[in-house]
């Protein structure tokens, strides 16, 4: 590293408390530093405690108030005192198109909570990436996770039926949705509402909140991947507050629904089948360009195969026993 902090040095800060240190650990696994899996190794034992809480939905749904209240939720009891329970949030905001950053950065969102010791937010630029989420927003939840929050809410961009990204992160899903989508709830019904373990109908003072309540509760049917499971709808109105309460006994309610029958290991199972798929195929491109495979040859073969010059499927065999032979891995 270039910091004269080593790997070890830093994870033991970051478990401390040391925000700086935690900031810096994210900046290096959000960057790709060449130090960055080393570190996610080092993390890694200080996770799986923690309760991911994916929270998504249309840009407008009012999801970065809500996340904030619900912040407050898991940091405080009704009488005003500390909760027990620590709060990371990670928000995946849009990418500056002049600066590549997020658009909206975390100095903008819950200024009013950087004195609290147990809250640590933290926005993530999309860098172009689909599905709701930065490419590293599943490392950056890991590191937070080692800093031992109990509780990550993960804030998508907002970009519609893409969003499903989110089910394969967090361990409960919440879908916000608000009056006056009209059809556009009906258009959902084969992305975002099958992921739904929790719906809020936000902004639920508004007209039509009654419509877009029946809209889901009739599409549950259909929708739901859990036949011995029917996700709440919950309303709430997140500028006021009205309905958190009842919006955090339901996923404390789904928490303990999916820590029955193993229900929740099953499910960290799948994400971890999917990471691995991805992180091999991450590292099986890496070894490849090691080995001389980079954008220019792609672009000969792929010229040739489009003059017809070339056989597609037999050349990927060809390169891929080129590359990883015997006599050139490492």
């Amino acid at each position: 590293m270039t910091h004269p902090d080593t790997i070890a040095a830093l994870v033991a800060r970051l478990r401390k408390g040391d925000t700086r240190a935690l900031a810096r650990a994210i900046s290096l696994v959000e960057n790709d530093a060449p130090e960055s899996a080393s570190l996610l190794s080092a993390c890694f034992p200080h996770t799986g405690s923690g309760l991911r809480i994916g929270i998504t939905g249309a840009p407008g749904a009012g999801k970065s108030t809500l996340v904030d209240r619900l912040a407050r939720a898991f940091r405080e009891t009704p009488e005003g005192r500390e909760a027990n329970k620590t709060v990371g949030v990670i928000a995946v905001d849009p990418t500056s198109p002049f600066t590549g950053g997020a658009i909206l950065g975390d100095r903008i969102r819950f200024q009013d909570r950087h004195g609290d010791s147990g809250f640590y937010a933290r926005s993530m630029a999309t860098r172009g990436s689909l599905g709701g989420l930065a490419l590293a927003t599943a490392d950056v939840a890991l590191v937070l996770e080692a800093s031992g929050k109990d509780v990550l809410l993960i804030e998508t961009v907002g970009v519609g039926q893409d969003e499903i990204e989110i089910a394969r992160l967090a361990d409960i899903t919440v879908v916000v949705l608000v009056p006056g989508m009209g059809d556009d709830v009906q258009s959902l019904k084969a992305g975002v509402m099958e992921i739904a373990d929790i719906f809020v109908v936000n902004k639920s003072d508004r007209e039509g909140a009654d419509r877009v309540e029946q809209e889901i509760r009739g599409l549950q049917s259909l929708a739901s991947d859990h036949p011995d499971h029917t996700p709440p709808v919950i309303r709430t109105i997140a500028t006021t507050g009205d309905g958190l309460d009842n919006l955090a006994t339901a996923i404390s309610e789904m928490e303990e629904w999916l820590r029955a029958d193993n229900r929740l290991a099953k499910r960290r199972t799948q994400h971890w089948q999917r990471r691995l798929d991805a992180m091999l195929r991450t590292e099986l491109m890496r070894r490849a360009r090691q080995n001389g495979f980079d954008a220019k040859i792609l672009q000969f073969h792929a010229a040739r195969i489009a003059s017809g010059q070339q056989d597609p499927w037999q050349l990927v065999a060809q390169l891929t026993e080129k590359v990883f032979s015997p006599a050139n891995s490492s």
